[in-house]
């Protein structure tokens, strides 16, 4: 492990971490108002104040288990020093702004733990990795975007038989009033999940330097400071994924806008209480795939959806191989 680090190191350590965390509320603002700003419910620039609000409260309604996940239950925590948690930030960065420029809707989650095992297994081997809590993440990749398909996919079947005698008038604006709930709801899980992960990387260096002491935890001044960041990137927007997410998968109605969202936001809180690091670009898209399947299978633009699915499957070994060539210049360079 590094030498203890002086005050500047670390303050520029914990702003590079709350750098990824903004690119994170940045790059996923997609996922909390794509459905709402495609449905017309919503202007964007309404959109994502409404979004970034539920983002930040959303520490008063969740623990910290996903904090506690990142932080202990990916790589070892005796390996993390400064060069490991600068080397995963880049990884994840590098991928997350390149993903973006492309408009492609990858996982920011999978981008920093990719980041954080490459960092940690070009610091340690294949020893540096915490397999159980590895495995429950991989598993979640592909359970997540599948239980979130599944929920929206029943719930637009239940919603539609309970609609059965009203005019598409009346349906239409009833989903336009109750999308406003749904999309809280996905935001609220948005900001639960996400926040947490760079919670749990400041709180892993504090750790390693010494700060907290014996007992790993997550201080309230790094809940704050993560739940603010990821608030500001979700103003900011993330447009070009906003278009992929919201318009090319399928076009959405009011009332299959509620549909994905609430079944993503079923997931997503799920996976927060269970402290499982789920992607919630993942679960989105399989909600959204799911509300256009229960009306027929054409109905979803499978070209677009595979191309996801291929960002998902390389997003972990490209941060992963970006954030081990980082930690090897900067050993080269000490």
């Amino acid at each position: 492990m590094d030498a203890t680090l002086g005050l500047p190191v670390l303050t520029i350590l914990i702003a590079v971490a709350l750098l990824f965390d903004f690119l994170n509320g940045l790059h996923d603002a997609a996922n909390s108002i794509a459905t709402i700003v495609s449905t017309r419910v919503l202007r964007p620039q309404y959109a994502v104040f409404w979004a970034a609000f539920f983002n930040f409260v959303a520490f008063l309604v969740f623990g910290l288990h996903v904090a506690n996940t990142i932080g202990t239950g990916i790589i070892e925590p005796s390996v993390v020093d400064a060069t490991v948690i600068f080397a995963a930030l880049v990884g994840a960065i590098v991928w997350n702004v390149i993903t973006w420029a492309l408009g492609i809707p990858s996982s920011s989650s999978h981008a920093l733990i990719g980041g954080l095992v490459g960092a940690g297994m070009a610091k340690a081997g294949i020893s540096a990795a915490v397999w159980s809590g590895l495995t429950k993440t991989l598993l979640a990749i592909v359970l997540s975007p599948l239980v979130g398909f599944l929920l929206a996919l029943v719930l637009v079947a239940i919603v539609s038989w309970l609609s059965v005698r009203s005019t598409p008038f009346a349906v239409d604006r009833a989903f336009r009033i109750l999308q406003f709930a749904s999309a809280s709801l996905y935001s609220l899980g948005h900001g639960g999940n996400d926040a947490q992960k760079t919670m749990g990387i400041i709180a892993v260096l504090l750790y390693s330097q010494g700060h907290l002491g014996d007992t790993f935890e997550i201080p309230f001044w790094v809940v704050l400071s993560c739940q603010s960041a990821m608030a500001l990137g979700t103003l900011m927007g993330g447009w070009r994924i906003v278009r992929t997410m919201g318009l090319r998968i399928t076009k959405l109605t009011p009332m299959q806008g509620f549909c994905a969202e609430t079944g993503g936001a079923a997931t997503l809180f799920i996976a927060t209480y269970l402290g499982v690091p789920v992607s919630t670009t993942h679960t989105i898209t399989g909600a959204i795939v799911g509300v256009g399947a229960a009306r027929r299978l054409s109905a979803v633009r499978w070209n677009v959806a595979s191309s996801i699915v291929y960002a998902w499957v390389i997003t972990i070994p490209a941060s992963a191989a970006v954030a081990a060539a980082t930690y090897w210049v900067v050993q080269v360079l000490k």
